[in-house]
């Protein structure tokens, strides 16, 4: 292991016992014996907090600990349904309360961004940040044509913290996958690898302006989402400049109420949102937290949302968006026969499952949930559920499937604090029927086909070129066929595991070897001499019978 990756679990170990947090220590079972040292250092005694409710604690302790840590922190304030209330609320201020950087670095880092003096920019800067995130943070400013914008600055020097914990991820998803069984159904290093893909895109704004760009084109003059205009004249790499909203925080919910906003049709708009995004647009929104989102409410009656932070965003592949959208309709109708063969067919499942076991497991966990209110029902605890019942049919855990499980939940803890008694399934369905329709729609279907046309004409056109290669290759011995990577990482795996045991075998062995030799050369053994080769006859017994081998 690098000493980095080492150094940063210590630290991690540190910042947890020094904000009285022991217990996720012993939970998470990583590096536990360690904790004894720090309680034994007298810095640990001078820099324990003694104060703090136990929310406050967590929140401090995952400020401290680093961008990836908020942002976990983030996540779950939105989940209500699972934490403790004061957990929760202070977990909440990581929206959009972090501990901001210094106004005067802001805009010594606009200035180095624009390789020009900032009065050549903006005619105001206001160095006082009016929001601080994650990754970035906001200040107020005006253009020489005096537009009120925002503009979001970087944090100094955090690629490097982001990549350290990256490190520490992967290092994790490799333990993970050498030592335990079912971790290979978990893929954890694809898992962390798309992770690492979305949380480094989130530190290039010209990217995220681009991304703003592309969702204000998607909801242009629509009732339901408005995004913000981005000036790109003003966008670098570390700065993004935009319009600012003068709007109410969606979790404001009391101010909401004051301005007659009308809290049912918001809660439903969020939901025809969501799946209007992921399946008419395929082009989503996934960092749906409370302080990414503003609410318009010029008409309360017609509320519209407005979206800031456009630096995680998802798309699907049309297969997997062709079979979400047949699951969640197959679940509307109860059809559970139906979602256990889109399994299968998908290739979520292994193709020997049998698709009869499969539906009365998802039966179990979905039907005692249906048509009950928001309030009543949990996504959170429905996968974890499912995640139980689909272990006994290895079922693989779809890394690019992640980001939209990770907005649905956010969504689901938006619509529970806005409107708990929102019925999601009556609001979701008929957004999902349309769409099937118009895919199902022949004009839909021509006009596709006019959209591949020239894609057409051109793999027609390199047909020849391409047998002809092939042949050649395949008449030099060049020509190779991939093989699927999943069952060679499955292989892999039984290797390493078997590896292991025969390491335990060969130990034994050689303990039992040297009690023998021991017993033969020394006239009157002692009693540990004997310990020794009890305790190794019986480890070898049971390392033979570990990797198959009948006992001596």
């Amino acid at each position: 292991m690098k000493f980095r990756v080492f150094a940063r679990l210590i630290q991690i170990q540190r910042v947890l016992v020094r904000h009285r947090l022991d217990e996720l220590i012993s939970a998470t079972h990583l590096l536990r014996p360690l904790r004894f040292a720090f309680y034994l250092s007298p810095a640990t005694w001078f820099q324990r907090k003694r104060g703090g409710s136990r929310g406050e604690r967590v929140r401090l302790a995952l400020e401290e600990l680093g961008p990836i840590f908020m942002k976990l922190g983030q996540t779950l304030s939105t989940r209500r349904d699972l934490l403790p209330e004061d957990v929760a609320d202070e977990l909440a201020k990581l929206q959009d309360r972090v501990p901001p950087f210094s106004g005067s670095v802001a805009r010594t880092l606009v200035e180095a961004a624009y390789e020009r003096p900032l009065g050549e920019i903006f005619s105001e800067f206001d160095e006082t940040p009016l929001a601080a995130a994650t990754i970035a943070q906001v200040h107020t400013a005006k253009l020489l044509d005096g537009t009120e914008v925002v503009a979001k600055v970087v944090r100094p020097g955090i690629r490097e913290d982001i990549e350290r914990d990256l490190e520490v991820m992967y290092f994790i998803a490799r333990l993970a996958l050498r030592y335990l069984n079912e971790a290979i159904r978990f893929r954890p290093i694809e898992a962390v690898r798309e992770y690492e893909k979305t949380i480094l895109d989130e530190l290039d704004l010209l990217r995220e302006a681009g991304n703003a760009a592309q969702l204000g084109r998607n909801f242009v003059n629509s009732q339901l989402l408005y995004a913000p205009k981005v000036y790109f004249d003003h966008c670098r790499k570390s700065v993004m400049v935009m319009e600012r909203i003068r709007g109410v925080l969606i979790s404001d919910i009391e101010e909401l109420k004051r301005r007659g906003t009308n809290i049912k049709r918001l809660a439903e708009n969020g939901v025809e949102i969501f799946f209007t995004q992921v399946f008419r647009h395929n082009f989503f929104h996934a960092d749906m937290h409370p302080g990414n989102i503003f609410v318009l409410t010029d008409d309360p009656e017609h509320p519209r949302y407005a979206a800031i932070d456009f630096g995680i965003v998802g798309t699907l592949d049309p297969r997997d968006q062709h079979y979400l959208a047949e699951n969640f309709l197959a679940f509307f109708a109860h059809d559970y026969r139906r979602v256990a063969q889109l399994h299968v067919d998908s290739g979520w499942v292994p193709p020997t499952t049998r698709v009869d076991e499969l539906e009365s497991a998802v039966r179990t966990v979905c039907e005692p949930i249906y048509n009950k209110p928001l309030k009543e029902i949990s996504f959170g605890q429905v996968l974890l559920r499912l995640f139980e019942a689909a272990q006994r049919f290895n079922i693989t855990i779809q890394p690019q499937l992640i980001l939209l499980q990770k907005t649905l939940l956010q969504i689901e803890g938006l619509g529970r604090q806005l409107y708990p008694d929102l019925d999601l399934w009556q609001t979701a369905h008929p957004i999902l029927r349309e769409w099937m329709r118009e895919r199902a729609n022949p004009r839909t279907a021509l006009r596709e086909f006019r959209k591949q046309l020239p894609d057409l004409g051109e793999a027609f056109r390199l047909i020849p070129k391409l047998i002809t290669q092939s042949i050649n290759l395949a008449a030099e011995g060049r020509l190779n066929l991939p093989t699927e990577s999943r069952t060679i990482e499955q292989l892999r795996h039984e290797l390493r595991s078997y590896a292991r045991r025969r390491d335990l075998t060969i130990i034994a062995a050689s303990l039992l070897m040297s009690s023998v030799v021991w017993f033969a050369f020394v006239a009157q053994p002692l009693w540990p001499s004997g310990l020794l080769a009890a305790a190794a006859i019986v480890t070898f017994w049971n390392s033979r019978r570990a990797i198959g081998g009948p006992p001596p």
